[in-house]
């Protein structure tokens, strides 16, 4: 005979149910917490490319090679505005507002468009297309990995970093031997690179979801996380591009 009086007998389905609605709840959050990182890098990347077009257009004659080809302190402000704008969103998001973030966030794409724009005038179309459309598979299979794998890519981190460091300091040395062979060597430690950042990002961003969830931090946290992938794609692009790309 049942045991009426045993509260377990009831409310052991509404404990499962309730567990389940949480679960469902914390799913459904997560994936739109994402969704709105990818969507902000995506349209990021997308208005890099447009202002570096647009800006590139005309080949010779355009205002990307007369800015860049020409001389002028215009061209170092350009090339170095995009750093500003990183240092920015990294050491003053705590203080900045969510609008004010965003508005920093589209104001760095564009800014980097300028910069990139001097590759529509260094490559072909055709090698540019083929890199971005290589690099596009290459990030959403990482970025894939990432997000789903059990593994904890956080020892990684570090020594990811640390790599990105050494790159940086060998890419300065290399403006003094200009060796070709160092160069290229470069580009294809870059992409490794960055290929493991993609998926270290990723995952490390998946994370933050747990304590960002239903606070104010949330739409700063979903810029932040655009801006990691954003770079971890522009680099990767470019590092292929320089060894992968038919030049002009």
């Amino acid at each position: 005979m049942a045991n009426w009086s045993d509260p377990r007998t009831e409310s052991a389905p509404f404990a499962t149910r309730s567990a389940r609605t949480r679960d469902a709840a914390y799913d459904a959050g997560l994936r739109s917490y994402m969704l709105s990182v990818y969507n902000y890098m995506a349209s990021g990347v997308l208005l890099t490319g447009i202002v570096a077009l647009l800006f590139a257009s005309g080949g010779a004659q355009s205002p990307a090679a007369a800015v860049f080809f020409g001389g002028g302190i215009l061209k170092y402000v350009i090339m170095f505005s995009p750093l500003a704008f990183v240092m920015v969103l990294s050491f003053g998001i705590n203080r900045l507002s969510t609008g004010a973030a965003q508005a920093i966030f589209w104001a760095f794409a564009a800014v980097m468009g300028l910069s990139m724009s001097t590759i529509f005038l260094v490559y072909t179309g055709a090698s540019i297309a083929i890199t971005f459309f290589a690099t596009a598979v290459a990030f959403l299979s990482l970025s894939l990995y990432g997000y789903t794998t059990k593994r904890d890519l956080s020892g990684f981190g570090t020594f990811l970093i640390m790599g990105v460091v050494g790159l940086i300091v060998a890419s300065l040395l290399n403006l003094w031997f200009q060796s070709p062979a160092i160069n290229l060597a470069i580009s294809a430690i870059g992409v490794l690179l960055f290929a493991g950042l993609t998926a270290y990002d990723t995952q490390r961003i998946k994370g933050m979801y747990d304590y960002v969830a239903g606070t104010d931090m949330m739409g700063k946290a979903v810029i932040m996380g655009a801006l990691s992938l954003y770079l971890d794609f522009i680099n990767m692009f470019q590092f292929l591009l320089s060894f992968l790309g038919s030049r002009e």
